[in-house]
């Protein structure tokens, strides 16, 4: 791995403060970036900057709430007053539920699932745009899933949000080009996270480690990826359908 990628360079991270999210902001700030680390958890994301800092590190923790476009805008105000600059977004933040038929669903769970998963990351998008714009360069990496290439039974909101999140990517990928602003999308396997227990996924085979996106998030973070825009890169690892077909998420 080349060292000091981000050197002098501004990352956010939503969903920071556990899981994929903490290994992706942990990993930006070994190599040298500014770190904003968002979650609606406000202890998580403090230890995670605490320990940033603490192992010399530069990062800061702000509250948000992904689905709220004030709590989202606040989030950005805060970052580019404090830091000046935002170079990465990485739109990390997701919730997902047990496994439940789309005819038994009620809508406001529907729509919480699709607000954090979609919506989220289009209100990231959309406010940290202008800066990157003005700025004539950034980097936005979306985190889809498995999920998001197929539908399965039981998991319609959160499947439909990520295949959603991975033609945005394309669409902002479109729509950016011009200004020097790449956006790519990841789509996880199976990774030995928290939401897997809660949503009750079967772990009974081997997972990916969260440090494993990380390296993937980072790649495309990164002027090592400057060739690659509107991409969205497979890593199902271990949980690649081919070799069980199964899927996790």
């Amino acid at each position: 791995m080349t060292e000091d990628r981000f050197t002098d360079r501004v990352a956010i991270v939503t969903g920071g403060g556990r899981g994929i999210g903490k290994a992706i902001v942990q990993g930006f700030a070994r190599e040298g970036a500014r770190v904003v680390v968002t979650a609606r958890t406000a202890d998580e994301i403090a230890d995670v900057a605490h320990e940033i800092v603490l192992a010399g590190g530069q990062a800061i923790g702000v509250v948000c709430d992904v689905s709220d476009e004030a709590s989202v805008q606040q989030m950005v105000d805060e970052a580019i007053s404090h830091w000046g600059r935002i170079d990465v977004l990485v739109n990390n933040a997701a919730t997902n539920l047990p496994n439940i038929d789309v005819v038994d669903m009620q809508p406001d769970a529907w729509r919480r699932v699709v607000d954090v998963n979609l919506t989220g990351p289009f209100l990231c998008a959309r406010a940290l745009l202008p800066k990157m714009i003005e700025q004539g360069s950034g980097s936005i990496v979306n985190i889809s899933s498995i999920g998001g290439r197929h539908g399965s039974k039981g998991r319609g909101p959160y499947r439909a949000a990520k295949a959603g999140l991975i033609n945005l990517t394309e669409t902002l990928a479109a729509e950016n080009f011009p200004h020097g602003v790449r956006v790519n999308c990841v789509c996880p396997g199976g990774v030995e996270t928290e939401m897997l227990r809660v949503i009750g996924a079967s772990l009974d085979r081997q997972l990916m480690t969260p440090d494993e996106m990380a390296n993937v998030v980072l790649y495309l973070a990164s002027d090592d990826s400057s060739a690659v825009t509107g991409t969205s890169i497979d890593a199902f690892g271990p949980t690649h359908p081919l070799f069980s077909g199964r899927m996790m998420r």
